[in-house]
């Protein structure tokens, strides 16, 4: 606990012929290196004929709707099976492209090439009328409960979060410390030993029960990871341990402590902060210490299942088309000025390229692709134009500077319309600048009721920007019973990674990573 209460001014990764029959596929691999193609996946990159670019954001599916989504370097791995054959049509679309649709076998250059589509007014306008932005939008607005599944759904996904945390400011002036160990040298120690900048990334595969409500939503783990440097995490252990050494020497285990930040306090007993050790002769205690152990365990299992369940339904709740969401410019569309810019194909569907910006007070502009036949949206994307929550009191403060992202739908078997992709960026910043007080108390020691004292200024600001990336690779209806009678599986943890490894998701759908993941790795790797 005296770490955490120092750490609260810091707040806040065989045979002859099978060998040459080996070496001849070997070589036949080698003559085709970019379009993979073996019993387990395909993968490849796509790109523009015309500007050479990549093409982020390509669907890339079978005919039964199982498919990818290329990330932003235009690279995709798509997961065969047993029943694949080389017959079997792929197909690659994108707005503004021009669709293929061929054998797989077919698809033997180096790298995918995309064609823009030219387009002509006269095919995108399919009635006599000729709609403006605002009548585009309300017909949107009205077609929503015909467009999108309102029914309880099972959805295969992969849910990917990278998290970037930097430390912006840690100024701070020492008034008085009783304690010898707690003085300016040792305490700037520490300000050097906590990591000014971190990276974490987790990435999940399951089965996700429920609709649009956040609070009506069950989890199916199958699989996950968790990449980051644990080097930086032994180093705040070790602060830990330096701390409870010094905490045992100077301050009586009958104490308790007021933290008083201005008008503001709280009280902590000691018991809070010493850890009592266990006789390794003693059986009932090292039961009881084995059974708190399980529990732990399977209480860190549930945490992190919740934790990902509870983002996975804040994201589908915070879609545009639906009520009371902060991606109001749907539901709220008098708050914005919406302009039509252009017009685009989605394969052989038409689209009407809308963008738009506040009228006033709204936080975002962007742009909204929506299909010319049933007025569904079926791409929004999004930025904020300042900052969309901000707090201020007393020398707290919260920014919440960035809020960006790109949203994606497709039709469905049964015709309507789901999530397909979701990717966001949000940024804030925290600060702290407060006077800060830890008093120790002890009722029991006769004469002077305090004990010690730790007080000075704090000034810290912290920054973090966590992004998020979920693709749905495929939709099935469930009844209301179905989704009541299942049972969430949460005895799944995430196999720690301290650089990325391809073949941990080997034989499973994923997005591609980026080549800032692929190149992470810890600057020690830890053992387990």
């Amino acid at each position: 606990m005296a770490y955490e209460l120092v750490c609260f001014a810091l707040l806040l990764i065989n045979r002859y012929h099978m060998r040459i029959y080996s070496l001849l596929l070997l070589v036949l691999f080698a003559l085709c290196p970019v379009l993979h193609v073996n019993a387990q996946s395909v993968s490849s990159k796509i790109i523009d004929s015309v500007t050479q670019k990549p093409v982020p954001y390509v669907t890339v599916q079978w005919v039964n709707k199982i498919g990818a989504i290329t990330n932003k370097e235009g690279r995709f791995s798509l997961q065969t099976n047993e029943n694949t054959q080389e017959t079997d049509s792929l197909f690659i679309s994108c707005l503004g492209y021009e669709s293929i649709a061929k054998p797989l076998s077919e698809f033997d250059q180096s790298i995918i090439l995309l064609r823009p589509k030219a387009i002509e007014l006269s095919e995108v306008i399919v009635s006599n009328k000729q709609y403006s932005a605002e009548e585009i939008i309300t017909l949107v607005k009205e077609n929503l409960e015909k467009n999108y599944s309102q029914k309880l759904t099972k959805k295969r996904l992969f849910f990917r979060k990278s998290s970037f945390g930097n430390v912006l400011k840690t100024d701070y002036t020492l008034k008085k410390s009783t304690i010898e160990a707690f003085n300016k040298k040792f305490l700037d120690s520490v300000l050097r030993t906590v990591p000014k900048s971190n990276s974490y990334y987790t990435e999940v595969l399951g089965d996700l029960y429920g609709g649009y409500d956040s609070e009506k939503q069950k989890l199916d783990l199958i699989k996950a990871s968790e990449l980051y440097d644990k080097s930086m995490e032994v180093d705040l252990e070790k602060l830990e341990e330096k701390f409870n050494e010094i905490i045992k020497e100077n301050i009586k285990t009958d104490s308790y402590f007021k933290i008083k930040s201005g008008l503001f306090g709280t009280k902590v007993d000691s018991d809070e902060i010493f850890e009592g050790e266990i006789d390794s002769t003693d059986v009932e205690a090292l039961n009881k210490e084995l059974a708190e152990t399980k529990k732990n365990e399977k209480e860190r299992k549930e945490n992190f299942a919740n934790y990902r369940r509870k983002a996975l339904g804040e994201i589908f709740e915070s879609l545009p088309i639906n009520d009371d969401t902060d991606l109001n410019f749907l539901t709220k569309s008098g708050r914005y000025e919406f302009t039509l810019q252009n017009f685009t194909y989605l394969g052989s569907d038409a689209v009407y390229v809308i963008d738009f910006k506040p009228k006033r007070s709204a936080d975002y502009r962007g742009t909204l692709y929506i299909n010319s036949d049933d007025f569904a949206l079926i791409r929004a994307d999004f930025q904020n134009v300042k900052s969309v929550k901000t707090f201020k009191l007393l020398g707290v403060s919260l920014n919440v500077y960035l809020s960006k992202g790109k949203i994606i739908f497709s039709k469905g078997n049964d015709n309507l319309y789901g999530l397909r992709y979701f990717e966001s960026e949000t940024g804030n910043r925290i600060g702290f600048k407060r006077p800060l007080k830890i008093i120790e108390l002890n009722k029991r020691v006769k004469g002077r009721n305090k004990q010690n004292e730790l007080s000075g200024k704090v000034d810290f600001v912290f920054s973090n920007v966590d992004k998020n990336e979920l693709v749905v690779f495929d939709t099935q209806t469930v009844s209301n019973k179905d989704f009541e009678g299942f049972t969430e599986n949460n005895n799944i943890l995430p196999t720690y990674m301290p650089s990325y490894n391809a073949e941990f998701w080997s034989g499973y759908n994923i997005i591609e990573p980026n080549q800032a993941i692929k190149e992470f790795t810890a600057t020690e790797e830890i053992s387990e």
